[in-house]
């Protein structure tokens, strides 16, 4: 090794050096104006990045690979590297390389790894990018999550099936974990995650509270709320060292740890959230909720969003808190409007705070935050006189117009900026005199060059002469080879070309000493100031978040106002009761994705624990059923959030958990079948079941024989109705119309069905619940309406009706007697005849619907000659 390291070049030294201390991570090596990989890197960035994959010489060493971009591209690169899963170093020039001794110095600056990134190419803008740690101990899970790019922090412990279900939530980019734990992290979470592993000794409960008490400057953790979370905080712990180790130490923001308070929303397990379609869709192309609600127009607003959306409240006063203000918001539609003005230009202050802290700021964006600021103040004005709610005067009261920041931004940058710091035009005259000197030497000197060559072109007759620039020779005058006879002795030649010959003069160079260093000096000043900006609005990161938080729930609050006038929506009425009454409700998602001129068709529902705990609802598929159980979910669900709901009315107690086991969902990949998953699931809800609780229930047993199937979703109705404690409201949707029975032996149990209408051999979904069960199922029909060939469709009715009459006439405990055989005849289209075939084209060709009666007989005439043809053959 030691021979092979002195073969290579100093600059290959360098990058070897550093590559050591960052295994794993793709190495990105400022090299002048390129971002340089080398080796597998190399080899691997080309694929991801589509750039060309070439060599470079290593001294005495083989070649190596080389695969590179411009430095100013990497915006465009970067968020391409880590969406494909990779670690990104990023190894910047930290000195200038003019001043230095051999190798430039150089050292990473960054570690971009999927869940620590401020990028907004990498980030997407109405979304948290959550970076999560796992800490396990026996059987409790400790989860923490930052996204380092708002400074939100939250942490909360549990069992494993609560941790998977904040994962669901929260969606984390990448999962930090114990090295040891790797085994049982993917037999417990499964392996979808983006996981990365840590050594164990970072998992330790010291280290962790040293680490967290370190970072917010206290001597415990009793003010977060968080002290009784030991496990919790080991994982919290794991993050502040893992932003260490991904070199980001500006990280003033993250000011404040928060628990998850688990006791104060609803329980939505992670089949609930998936099977409601909450923020993403089960089949591709669906719509899920997030995409209806969220008429959102700030970013954070909409980060927030999705928030409530998985964290509905559960306490009646924050609920009615909401809905007050919706319902203050949907009465005064001109209000409404002001405030969305209003809160347009504000774009993502929370993101730019979090960029000022961390020092990553550039200055279009510390001018989009004075765009932003602009802003409190008339907001602060509207919400306090034009309004009337108690709650909005408090959000005016507590914005922060951060008057000073704003002024001291607008005094020093100037309306048009450039993208970076380093190239000067950013600060305005009057700000700094030294800094107003170097202007005038800068700008008037470049003027001086204008005169300059102005008076030598009169001076020696050379019309064409020209004052140029090039970072070789610097400034120089051209002339061209038809003027060159006219040329001063006192000019010297330095470059001489095809069509001319580029001179220079001591006054030029005396010039140009004066114009570079003057540049120079501007830039660094420039940058200085800026920087001490950036300093000022760092002292204000507290007061923006505020706002920023402020903000994003008056625009959520907003967006429900607009939804509710647009789709018709009325304030739910929440009550401290059990019951659950929807006049004429809707489903939120499915009516906006109806045809134009065709209304959803609306259905009451009304549960409780006393007279009509658990509805029966039998119907045959494509009825309506499952997205009548769906969308008394979605009501319920919409109303805790805060939100006005597709209803007539609704009365609504509060709700504290909701359960469904709707549709299949395989999950063969781990080995299971359909029908184990569905029980596991249904055994997840009868064994979690509160007095509050909402279960929705759609077609169990089906993955059985029909006995089994019936057998079980019989015994799980009488569980639900005759369970010790609790009396969960639970909607029943099946397909044995056995269950029917069950109404008759148990008081709250009631039968609906979704009535259809038949007419001939045809089925019409009415798609409306009427009370009484269901007598056919109509699948027959469905079969038929989904284009199953009519062959099967004939049969199958065959034989139902053979079951029919069998049963009726041995009764259900004996034997079925052997059914009729099927009688195949072949078609005369399957025996692969010419005439045959040409017969068959004909018919395909016919069409009906346009051919008059005379037309037709004459065709079938066509067709029966055709087929005498064949006979007589």
């Amino acid at each position: 090794m030691s021979k092979k390291s002195k073969k290579e070049t100093p600059l290959m030294k360098q990058y070897n050096a550093i590559k050591k201390r960052y295994p794993g991570a793709l190495l990105l090596f400022r090299v002048g104006d390129f971002y340089e990989t080398f080796g597998d890197d190399a080899v691997t960035s080309s694929q991801i990045l589509g750039i060309t994959l070439t060599k470079r010489a290593n001294g005495a060493a083989s070649e190596i690979p080389l695969a590179g971009f411009p430095h100013h591209a990497l915006d465009n690169y970067l968020p391409k590297l880590v969406r494909a899963g990779q670690r990104v170093a990023i190894c910047d020039q930290l000195e200038d390389p003019k001043s230095a001794i051999g190798v430039v110095k150089r050292g990473v600056t960054e570690l971009v790894t999927p869940g620590v990134s401020l990028n907004d190419n990498v980030l997407e803008s109405k979304q948290n990018n959550f970076l999560a740690a796992l800490h396990q101990e026996r059987n409790l899970y400790g989860v923490a999550f930052l996204d380092i790019s708002t400074g939100e922090f939250l942490v909360a412990q549990g069992q494993a099936d609560y941790v998977d279900k904040l994962f669901q939530n929260f969606q984390p980019s990448e999962v930090l974990h114990c090295r040891q734990h790797k085994a049982s992290f993917h037999t417990t979470f499964g392996d979808k995650l983006n996981t990365y592993c840590l050594d164990e000794w970072v998992f330790q409960y010291d280290f962790a509270f040293e680490r967290l008490t370190q970072h917010f400057g206290t001597s415990n953790l009793k003010g977060f709320g968080t002290q009784d979370l030991s496990v919790a905080t080991v994982a919290a712990g794991c993050i502040l060292h893992y932003l260490a180790e991904t070199e980001h130490h500006d990280i003033r923001h993250i000011a404040r740890l928060s628990r998850i308070e688990e006791e104060r929303y609803v329980w939505l397990d992670k089949f609930t959230i998936r099977n409601l379609e909450l923020i993403a869709p089960q089949q591709e192309g669906g719509i899920p909720l997030i995409d209806v609600l969220d008429h959102t127009v700030t970013p954070m607003g909409g980060r927030l969003m999705r928030k409530w959306t998985v964290l509905p409240l559960k306490e009646r006063a924050r609920i009615e808190d909401r809905l007050s203000i919706v319902e203050a918001l949907v009465s005064r539609p001109e209000l409404t409007e002001a405030l969305l003005q209003l809160l347009k230009p504000i774009g993502d202050l929370e993101r730019l705070i979090s960029k000022v802290a961390a020092r990553r700021i550039n200055p279009r964006e510390m001018a989009q935050l004075k765009r932003a600021l602009r802003q409190i103040a008339p907001l602060k004005e509207t919400l306090r006189h034009d309004t009337d709610h108690p709650r909005l005067h408090k959000v005016a009261d507590q914005l922060n117009d951060c008057a000073f920041l704003l002024d001291e931004i607008e005094r020093h940058l100037k309306d048009e900026l450039p993208l970076v710091t380093n190239q000067g035009g950013m600060i305005r005259t009057g700000i700094h005199e030294e800094l107003d000197k170097l202007h005038a030497i800068a700008y008037s000197g470049k003027d001086y060059l204008v005169q300059l060559q102005q008076r030598e072109a009169q001076n020696t007759g050379i019309s064409s002469l020209k004052v140029a620039f090039n970072k070789v020779f610097g400034y120089y005058l051209e002339v061209t080879h038809a003027h060159k006879k006219k040329v001063p002795n006192d000019w010297i030649r330095k470059q001489t070309l095809v069509n001319a010959e580029r001179y220079i003069t001591p006054e030029l160079k005396e010039y140009e000493e004066k114009i570079l260093h003057a540049e120079e000096k501007i830039f660094s000043l420039e940058q200085e100031l800026f920087n001490n900006l950036m300093l000022t609005a760092a002292d204000y990161v507290p007061q923006v978040q505020q706002n920023a938080r402020l903000l994003a729930m008056l625009d959520c609050l907003l967006s429900f106002a607009r939804l509710a006038r647009k789709n018709r929506y009325v304030k739910p009425d929440i009550t401290d009761g059990h019951g659950i009454a929807i006049v004429a409700g809707r489903h939120p998602v499915i009516e906006q994705q109806l045809p134009a001129g065709e209304s959803y068709v609306p259905n009451d529902i009304f549960l409780d624990d006393t007279t009509q705990q658990i509805l029966i609802i039998t119907g045959p598929n494509m009825a309506g059923k499952s997205a009548l159980l769906r969308q008394t979910a979605l009501i319920v669900l919409m109303a805790q959030m805060g939100s006005f709901v597709p209803a007539e009315a609704a009365s609504l107690g509060v709700v504290d958990k909701v359960f469904t086991r709707v549709g299949a969902s395989d999950n063969l990949s781990r080995g299971e079948s359909t029908f184990m998953v569905e029980m596991t699931e249904t055994a997840s809800i009868l064994n979690n079941l509160s007095e509050r609780s909402l279960v929705l229930m759609d077609e169990i047993g089906r993955g059985t024989s029909t006995y089994d199937g019936i057998s079980i979703a019989w015994s799980i109705v009488e569980y639900l109705h005759n369970h010790r404690k609790f009396r969960a409201k639970t909607l029943f949707a099946t397909h044995y119309h056995e269950l029917n029975q069950l109404a008759e032996d148990f008081p709250r149990v009631r039968n609906f069905n979704v009535s259809v209408k038949e007419a001939g051999n045809k089925v019409i979904f009415m798609r409306k619940l009427k009370e009484g069960g269901s007598e056919h199922s109509f699948g027959i029909h469905v079969a038929q309406m989904a284009g199953m060939p009519t062959d099967v469709v004939l049969r199958a009715n065959e034989v139902m009706h053979h079951l029919e009459k069998d049963k009726a006439d041995v009764g259900a405990t004996k034997q079925v007697k052997t059914l009729p055989k099927n009688n195949f005849q072949l078609s005369m289209f399957e025996l692969g005849h010419p005439e045959l075939e040409q017969v068959r084209e004909k018919l395909d060709q016919v069409e009906i619907n346009t051919m008059s009666p005379v037309e037709a007989l004459l065709k079938l005439q066509e067709l029966k000659l055709m087929l005498e043809k064949r006979e007589k053959v």
